[in-house]
């Protein structure tokens, strides 16, 4: 494998992995190509794993084996999220990467949640301190995170301003739950209009670029979380205006839902919103691993409504 993007995956044959002692055996049943794939194909992302590397954060499957005494016993349904190596027939991952699912969830449907909707509750509840009432726009709103920001957002009793595109982008925020959609060069006049020209409290921002639009949005004591840079442009802050609006910039780097071991109380959050109806990711399913390159030339080109699902 050459870090030459999409077009260098090639599907090997490597045998089954072996189970560490303190590890799950797991095998795949779908996996969900991500952006950080692409860029760690391109050699763009902070992760630089060594060549040869696999491949894929989100997958969903069945346990095979696991430790004695663990949760995850043989036949356990479950979804999963890793830096990558998840484009695979088998896995074996530690405990903490691993989530039950119920037994009312496809096996797509799952492999589309965890890093999404992880990062999605991480930014919104940890990082921006969401309450019931709040108001919520959303940058970026037919991606794959946005998608998951705006249900989410929705499930905690926010109002959910989504900012997208164009027409077709806007119907998937619609569907997802949003309660207003506005195009982006209507920010952020429109987003002032529609919260009575109070501003918004959240911006979730995974665009990047010029970030004055989603400052001018906010709401004194309103804060924007950077998510990501999808534009590929990493956007400056001048504070001065911070200080003159009582506003805030935030950071969201979801690495630390492991480092600091809270990814699984935020996993039960979202399977009580899925429970009560709020999620409801936003899929395609694009075939199995053999289209994995093709997966990610597709999120390259930015054609991607929500989430592609291969199975496995």
């Amino acid at each position: 494998m050459k870090l030459e993007g999409p077009s260098a995956l090639e599907v090997l044959d490597r045998g089954t992995p072996m189970r560490a002692a303190d590890e799950v055996l797991v095998e795949v049943r779908a996996v969900a190509p991500a952006f950080p794939d692409l860029l760690m194909s391109q050699g763009k992302y902070q992760v630089k794993p060594q060549l040869p590397f696999t491949p894929g954060s989100d997958f969903a499957g069945v346990v095979l084996e696991g430790p004695a005494g663990s949760e995850f016993v043989p036949g356990t349904r479950v979804a999963g999220c890793l830096s990558y190596g998840a484009a695979a027939e088998q896995l074996s991952v530690t405990e903490d990467r691993l989530y039950p699912i119920p037994g009312e969830m496809s096996f797509v449907d799952a492999a589309a949640i965890p890093m999404n909707y992880l990062t999605s509750h991480f930014a919104l509840v940890t990082r921006g301190n969401l309450s019931k009432g709040d108001s919520v726009m959303v940058l970026g709103a037919s991606g794959g995170v946005g998608l998951a920001s705006i249900q989410v957002a929705a499930g905690f009793g926010a109002q959910v301003i989504a900012v997208v595109s164009d027409d077709e982008r806007a119907k998937a925020a619609l569907e997802a739950g949003a309660h207003h959609v506005v195009l982006r060069d209507e920010v952020p006049d429109k987003a002032r209009e529609i919260t009575g020209g109070r501003g918004v409290d959240l911006v979730v921002d995974v665009v990047g670029g010029d970030i004055r639009n989603a400052l001018g949005s906010l709401a004194p004591g309103g804060r924007v979380m950077a998510v990501g840079f999808a534009s590929g442009e990493i956007p400056t802050v001048k504070v001065n205006r911070l200080l003159l609006t009582n506003t805030d910039v935030r950071g969201v780097e979801s690495a630390y839902l492991w480092e600091a071991g809270i990814s699984r109380a935020a996993w039960d959050d979202l399977m009580t919103l899925s429970g009560d109806g709020y999620l409801k990711p936003v899929v395609k399913v694009g075939g199995d691993l053999d289209d994995y390159g093709s997966a990610l030339a597709d999120l390259a080109a930015h054609s991607v409504v929500g989430r592609v699902v291969l199975t496995v």
